[in-house]
């Protein structure tokens, strides 16, 4: 990549930071504006919202998605999935353009919207991979479905309130995708 383009994507994702972390106008044309680039210009290094959103919260996915050989290996599969899944809507709750963005890795996607969720619909799918080689899951389970039910759980709100309501939420999901009871409680060595 061209050193000016390098800069300009440098910039793109300084500005959308800010932008993203802030009340107000999260637009791709208020995050261009921003940066001082066109928007022809953040197109072409991101596609998408949802591409530009998931590289600015980048750390965050890395840590997503090296968390699953570390889960599978200490943890039966249904708590390896359930912990993962946990920190994932910690991660939405706290970020609601990073929920948004993942709220839309369940449509019809574009191959460049794809690949930007290549990574996290890849760490999800190994450990559903993991509870359907143990019989731990609902047969047919998709990375796309599990998208799907927790795009509700992110809206419920980040009040004390709120946060119980969701977590009451979370055990009933996990408890019809893993009827066999055992992803309840998550403890060390389990």
């Amino acid at each position: 990549m061209r050193s000016d383009a390098q800069f300009n994507r440098l910039r793109i994702l300084e500005a959308a930071a800010e932008v993203l972390a802030a009340p107000g106008d999260t637009t791709l044309k208020s995050i261009a504006r921003r940066a001082g680039v066109g928007q022809g210009t953040l197109y072409r290094h991101f596609p998408t919202r949802e591409s530009l959103v998931l590289e600015v919260y980048g750390e965050e996915v890395d840590e997503l998605v090296t968390a699953v050989p570390a889960l599978l290996s200490t943890l039966r599969p249904p708590l390896a999935l359930r912990a993962w899944l946990e920190r994932l809507l910690s991660v939405g709750t706290r970020t609601p353009e990073f929920a948004d963005a993942m709220s839309g890795a369940t449509g019809m996607l574009t191959k460049e919207c794809r690949q930007a969720y290549r990574p996290l619909l890849d760490a999800l799918a190994a450990l559903l991979d993991a509870n359907k080689a143990a019989g731990t899951i609902v047969p047919g389970t998709t990375a796309d479905d599990m998208l799907l039910l927790l795009g509700p759980l992110w809206r419920v709100g980040a009040d004390d309130e709120a946060c119980a309501r969701s977590g009451r939420l979370f055990d009933v999901l996990m408890r019809g995708l893993c009827p066999s009871g055992d992803t309840w409680e998550v403890t060390p060595g389990q």
